[in-house]
C-alpha cells in the first residue's frame, strides 16, 4: 500500500477497493472463460451498413496478434439499455422483491438520478439493500434465472453493429471480454450467448454456493473496470497498447485510456467530447441522437425500480 501513501484515507480506501474488485473480477473471468472455441452467437447478423462500419479501419484488428484482446462495456454499448434493469425486471416478475423493498429502492434510485453524483453513503446503502435480497440464496438458483431472463429480455436488445465489431476481433484470433458492473455470472451468461471469451463483472462473496450478502471490493464501475482490465491483461500476458476497448460512457474513460485502440460507441455527451478531443474513434448505432439512454424509459414503473435493486447483485464465488 506504500504506493497509495499520497492519498487521503478516504481516497486510499476507495482505490484499494477498486483494485480488490478488479483483481477479483479478473480471477473470476479467467476461471469461467470458455475452455473451448466459442459457439455461434445467438443474435441477428449485422446489416451491410453496420458491418461496413465495424470494418472501418481495415488494418485493425490485426490477425494473429496474440498480445492483443478487446474489452467491451455492456450497457448501451453491446446491449440496448442496462443489463441490471432487464435482470431486475425478471427478478420482480418472479416475485424476488416485496413492494416495501421497492419503495426503499425507489428513493435510492431517485437520489442517484436527481443528485447526479455517487454519494458514498447512499451508494453503500443501496449496495447493502440489494445484496440483502440475494443473501442466503444459492448461486445456481440465480444462474438458472439469469439464463431465462436473457432469453426473455436481452437477446433481442443486442446492437448488431457492436456485435460485428466483437466478431472482427474473434475472427482475428483475439479474445473478447465483456466488462460491466453487472453481476459477473449474469455477464458471463451474456458473453457465452454471444460467443465471446468471457466477462469481467462485479463479484460478490459466496460460501458453499450461497451468497453471504457481501461484495468483494466494490461494484465494477469506473476505476474498478480499469483495474480489472489491467489485472486480466497482466495475467493473460497482453500488451495493452495493442488492445482495444469500447464503451458508451464517460465513466469508462479510465478503462478506455488504458488501451492503444479506444472506441466510443453510442457515446454520451461527455465521452463524445473527450473522444473528439483525444482523436478516439467513434461509432454510433442508434437510430436517433436522443437515444443516449436506450431501454430505461422514465416511466418504466416497478420494472425500472426493480432493475435498480440489482445494481450491486454480483454472483460469483470469492477465492478462499
Amino acid at each position: 500500500m506504500a504506493a497509495l501513501g499520497w492519498l487521503t484515507p478516504r481516497r486510499r480506501s476507495a482505490t484499494a477497493r477498486s483494485v480488490l474488485a478488479g483483481e477479483a473480477s479478473a480471477e473470476a473471468a479467467r476461471k469461467t472463460a470458455l475452455a473451448e472455441a466459442p459457439p455461434a452467437a445467438e443474435t441477428a447478423p449485422a446489416t451491410e451498413a453496420e458491418a461496413a462500419g465495424a470494418a472501418g479501419e481495415p488494418e485493425f484488428p490485426v490477425a494473429g496478434d496474440d498480445l492483443a484482446a478487446a474489452f467491451f462495456d455492456l450497457d448501451n454499448t453491446v446491449m440496448q439499455g442496462a443489463a441490471i434493469f432487464h435482470f431486475g425486471r425478471g427478478l420482480y416478475k418472479r416475485e424476488f422483491f416485496q413492494r416495501r423493498e421497492l419503495a426503499r429502492f425507489a428513493w435510492q434510485q431517485a437520489w442517484f438520478r436527481l443528485a447526479g453524483v455517487e454519494d458514498p453513503e447512499h451508494m453503500q446503502d443501496a449496495r447493502d439493500s440489494a445484496l440483502s435480497i440475494v443473501k442466503g440464496h444459492k448461486v445456481c438458483e440465480l444462474m438458472a434465472i439469469g439464463e431465462e431472463i436473457y432469453d426473455e429480455y436481452m437477446a433481442e436488445r443486442i446492437w448488431p453493429g457492436t456485435r460485428a465489431l466483437a466478431q472482427a476481433h474473434l475472427d482475428a484470433g483475439q479474445k473478447v471480454w465483456l466488462v460491466t458492473a453487472a453481476p459477473v455470472e449474469t455477464a458471463t451468461i451474456i458473453a457465452r450467448r454471444l460467443g465471446l471469451t468471457g466477462a469481467l463483472g462485479t463479484v460478490a462473496e459466496s460460501v458453499d454456493g450461497v451468497y453471504t450478502g457481501r461484495l468483494v471490493g466494490e461494484p465494477l464501475h469506473g476505476p474498478a473496470k480499469a483495474e480489472a482490465v489491467r489485472a486480466l491483461a497482466a495475467a493473460e500476458g497482453l500488451d495493452l497498447d495493442r488492445c482495444a476497448a469500447y464503451s458508451d460512457s464517460h465513466n469508462d474513460i479510465p478503462m478506455l485510456s488504458l488501451v492503444g485502440h479506444p472506441y466510443a460507441i453510442n457515446p454520451d455527451t461527455k465521452l463524445r467530447k473527450h473522444a473528439r478531443t483525444n482523436d478516439w474513434r467513434l461509432r454510433d448505432y442508434r437510430t436517433g441522437r436522443k437515444a443516449v439512454k436506450v431501454g430505461v424509459p422514465a416511466a418504466a414503473g416497478v420494472g425500472a425500480i426493480a432493475g435498480g435493486t440489482a445494481a450491486a447483485i454480483a454472483l460469483h464465488r470469492r477465492r478462499k
